[in-house]
This record gives structure tokens, C-alpha cells and sequence, in this order.
């Protein structure tokens, strides 16, 4: 690998960590921008969705951006757009300019991370994938690690503008190592004097349907799904929406995507598998800061430095599951026992409960983190290794679109199941907890002698302290029962994986290059 690649490598790298990072920093922030701004939940949770659904709008239409502006215009220019609205987030002097910048902000990034994805696999030759694939997924699986926990710190050091703040000197030396290093391919030179129409009825089908679904994915939850009227709107462009982009990208002689490329197999059941792994992903990441902040009580910062020892394990597998597959070990081997990790890791999940300690947490955290590299480097890698040019961009951003949405379902879907269930439990639970019962009066009884201090401190009387006191143990244990019934139910999905897992069949000069790793 020449100097020159390194850079490409290191600044496409530094690129896909600051999307990936800034995708979750702000959510532990969240609070303390409510106080600032004088804003409510719903209100200032407009900043993480807004950006969230222009990632996913700009994911599968970056390659088509890139050649037609030219990808090193494209890719640097974002990079400086990031960085710009990152600093003007960190500025804004109100909710609505803050929420604005954030939105441009995410249109900027969802371009870095199939491009990083691209520029970096195209440093490699096919026969060195799994070595790309390490190096980016090592980006991709610690920048959700890195997020809450470096949010945390700089929120209670320097407050939550110091999280958008923080992008400007890491964007500008990867504008410097850009403008240095990264050159356009043959095929994304920009159409200089070649004048393609503008497919302006795909751009506007794909940022309604595909908007309007993350929009009801993030906001569904909290707005009572389809008890909500702009989220049954939502549902309905959606359907209406991306069948027309379909059908619509078909026709066109210029299409902003080729959605021709899912009749491809590979394409097909690679995204489907991206789908799976993004649901456990995000799923997991959600619920398990809830488990633990009831459990443990702990606060943003100690939860994400909960997750890093399980990271790192990741980080440490990539490289020598980038070498087996360069020595020809089946990638669909490696991804079923990728597969066979998480399954093991949500069973584990299940046996937690209040008495549980750390280690135990974080043993199933070293398990998900050793299966994780099993998954993110044979996915991306056999089915990238397979694509050049225009197409493997196009490839990349389809994989990235589908893990985001696998994920937005997953947090989605969780949400609702927590609520779901834990009104269930507690309906179930609650005609048991009375004083007639043994042993909700020997609770009540020891925690009417644990409150000395209650009356003469103004507090409450005694015998309220004791009901809140069970009805505290009551509502915990009811989110222990809802918590391992949703690690049953991610375990049982993940076992769909392995139907797109049978069904991806490579192409035959595909393996012959495969093979001979």
C-alpha cells in the first residue's frame, strides 16, 4: 500500500467516525439542552431524528452524488458541510436554528459513511477485503461505543456545546488529508459537459417514503403509533411513496438509484442480513443503558464505559477474522457463528436480573462483542468484494441504508414492547401485591421500620414511604420480566438471519477470487 493510500484509508476512517459519533453523542446531552433551550422531550428529540431520517434519506443516493459532482468534490465538500453545521449547532442560539444546522448536518453525513466505506475498500485488492472490511468496521463498531460515553464527559465538563464544538479541529485535518489525497476514479469524475437529466421524481419519492418511514420509526413510540394522525400519514406516504420510487427507477433512463441491483442475490439478502445486524445492534444498545441505569443507576458516562471493554474486543477480532477470510475460510461459516454469538449473548441477557453484577453484564457484552466481528467483516467484505466501480458505491450505501433502518426498527419495535409488556405485567402483577399477601406485608412492615428520618425531615409519612417503597420494587420487577421476554423475542429473530444466510449464493468468479485468499 502506497502513502498515499494510507491517507485515503486514515482520512475515510476519520470521516465515518465523526458521522457514526455524532449520530449518538447528542443523545446523552439531550437533558441538559432541554434546560438550556427551555424546551420540551418531544421538542428537542427533533434533534436526534431529524438528523437520523436525512441520514437515511442521503445513505442510498451517495454513490449517484458523488458521480455526478465528482466523488473528491463530493466527499471533501461534505466533510466540510459536517463541519461547518456541526459548529453552528454548537452556536445556535435557539431550538429552532439548532434543529435546522442539525438537519444539514445530517444530510452532510450520511454522504461520509458509504463513501468512507467505498474509498477504503477500493485501497485493497479483492483478495485483501477482509482486511478493508476490519479496518472500516473497527470505525463503525466503536463510534457507537465512543458516542454517549464522550458525550457524557464533555456535557458535564463543558457542556452540551462542546459536542458539536469538538468536530471542527478533527474536520478540518480531514479536509487538509483529503484535499491531499483523495482522487476521483474514472467513473466518478462529475459530468463535465455530459448533461444526464435531473431525476427530480425519484429524488422527491425517495425522501417521502423513505423520510416519512424514519420519521415513523423514531417518533412512532412516543406518539402512539397509529393512535396519531400524522403518524398514520406517515404510513401512508410511505406505502404510496417508495413502490412509485420502485417502479419509477425502473423506468427513468437516468435513475438517482439502480434498484436493479436487488434482483441481484447478493445484493438482496446482504442487505436483508445488514437489516438483522443493525436491529440487533441498536436494539441492544437501547435497552441495555435502561437495565442497567435501573439496576446499577448509572449515569450516561458509566454506561458507555460499560460498553467499551466489549468494543474493544471487537476491534481486537476484526483483523484476524479479515486474515481467515483472506486465507479462504467461508465467509457464511464466519457469519454463522457470528449469528450464533448474538443468539448466545441474548440468552445470556436473559438470566440477568436485580441481583445481577457487572460481570455478569459484561460477560454477555464480550460475547455480543466477539460475535460482532464475526458478522460486520464477512457481510461487508464477500458481498463488496464483488462490486467495482459506480457499483460498489452503490452497493455500499444500500448496506449502510439497511443496517440504519434494521436498527430504527429495532429501537422502535423495543420501545413499544417495553411499554407494551410492562403494562401487561404490572396489570398481572399487581392484584398479588396487597398486605393480605405474606410477603408484600413483610415488605411493607421492613420498610416501614427502615424510615426514621421520613417524619421529622418533612418527607412523607411513614406508611407512604413503604407503599412507594414496594411500588418500587413492583415497577422494577416489572421491567426485569419485560426485559427478558424482549431478549427472547431478539434471539428469535436473529434466527431468520440464516434464511438470507442460506439463500446468498455467490457468483462463481466471485468465489474463485474468494477461494484463493
Amino acid at each position: 500500500m502506497t502513502n498515499k493510500s494510507k491517507l485515503v484509508v486514515l482520512v475515510a476512517v476519520m470521516a465515518s467516525l465523526l458521522e457514526i459519533i455524532d449520530s449518538s453523542i447528542v443523545n446523552v446531552a439531550l437533558p441538559t439542552m432541554m434546560g438550556n433551550l427551555g424546551a420540551t422531550l418531544e421538542d428537542i428529540s427533533m434533534v436526534v431524528t431529524g438528523y437520523a431520517i436525512d441520514n437515511a434519506i442521503i445513505l442510498p443516493v451517495s454513490a449517484w452524488l458523488g458521480g455526478r459532482v465528482g466523488r473528491r468534490k463530493y466527499f471533501i465538500g461534505c466533510i466540510g458541510l459536517f463541519t461547518a453545521t456541526s459548529v453552528a449547532c454548537g452556536f445556535a442560539p435557539n431550538l429552532y436554528t439548532l434543529i435546522f444546522f442539525r438537519i444539514l448536518q445530517g444530510l452532510a453525513g450520511g454522504a461520509l459513511l458509504p463513501t468512507s466505506q467505498t474509498l477504503i475498500y477500493e485501497q485493497f485488492p479483492k483478495e485483501k477485503a477482509g482486511t478493508a472490511g476490519a479496518i472500516f468496521g473497527m470505525s463503525v463498531m466503536i463510534g457507537p461505543t465512543l458516542g454517549p460515553t464522550l458525550g457524557g464527559w464533555l456535557t458535564d465538563t463543558f457542556g452540551w456545546r462542546s459536542i458539536f464544538n469538538v468536530n471542527l479541529p478533527l474536520g478540518i485535518l480531514a479536509i487538509i488529508i483529503g484535499l491531499m489525497a483523495v482522487e476521483n476514479p474514472p467513473f466518478a469524475m462529475g459530468n463535465k459537459g455530459e448533461k444526464k437529466p435531473f431525476d427530480i421524481w425519484g429524488l422527491v419519492f425517495l425522501v417521502a417514503g423513505i423520510g416519512c418511514l424514519q420519521y415513523m420509526l423514531e417518533r412512532g413510540e412516543s406518539n402512539d403509533w397509529f393512535d396519531s394522525k400524522l403518524i398514520v400519514a406517515c404510513g401512508i406516504v410511505t406505502l404510496v411513496s417508495l413502490p412509485l420510487f420502485v417502479w419509477w427507477e425502473t423506468k427513468v433512463k437516468a435513475p438517482i438509484m439502480n434498484v436493479r441491483l436487488f434482483l441481484d442475490g447478493v445484493v438482496a439478502n446482504g442487505a436483508a442480513l445488514q437489516a438483522l445486524l443493525g436491529f440487533f445492534l441498536y436494539g441492544l444498545v437501547f435497552i441495555l443503558p435502561v437495565f442497567v441505569g435501573q439496576t446499577f443507576h448509572y449515569d450516561a458516562t458509566q454506561t458507555g464505559m460499560l460498553f467499551i471493554p466489549g468494543s474493544i474486543c471487537t476491534a481486537l477480532m476484526m483483523p484476524f477474522i479479515g486474515k481467515a477470510l483472506g486465507k479462504g475460510v467461508n465467509p457464511k461459516l464466519l457469519i454463522s457463528i457470528g449469528f450464533l454469538g448474538v443468539m448466545t449473548s441474548a440468552f445470556m441477557f436473559t438470566l440477568l436480573s436485580p441481583q445481577s453484577s457487572k460481570a455478569d453484564v459484561l460477560m454477555g457484552l464480550y460475547v455480543r462483542g466477539f460475535a460482532m466481528a464475526f458478522l460486520f467483516v464477512p457481510i461487508n467484505s464477500s458481498i463488496l468484494s464483488q462490486f467495482s466501480g459506480m457499483q460498489m458505491g452503490e452497493v455500499s450505501g444500500i448496506l449502510n441504508l439497511f443496517r440504519q433502518i434494521g436498527g430504527s426498527i429495532g429501537i422502535a419495535f423495543i420501545g413499544t414492547m417495553l411499554t407494551k409488556t410492562g403494562k401487561q405485567h404490572y396489570a398481572d402483577m399487581a392484584p398479588h401485591v396487597t398486605l393480605l399477601d405474606f410477603n408484600t406485608l413483610s415488605a411493607y412492615n421492613g420498610a416501614m421500620s427502615s424510615q426514621k428520618l421520613s417524619t421529622s425531615m418533612g418527607m412523607a409519612t411513614k406508611a407512604e414511604l413503604a407503599i412507594r417503597s414496594i411500588y418500587g420494587r413492583v415497577q422494577a420487577q416489572v421491567f426485569m420480566l419485560s426485559f427478558r421476554e424482549i431478549m427472547f423475542i431478539i434471539m428469535f429473530v436473529m434466527v431468520f438471519a440464516f434464511v438470507p444466510l442460506y439463500l446468498l449464493k455467490f457468483k462463481k468468479k466471485v468465489v474463485a477470487v474468494a477461494d484463493s485468499h
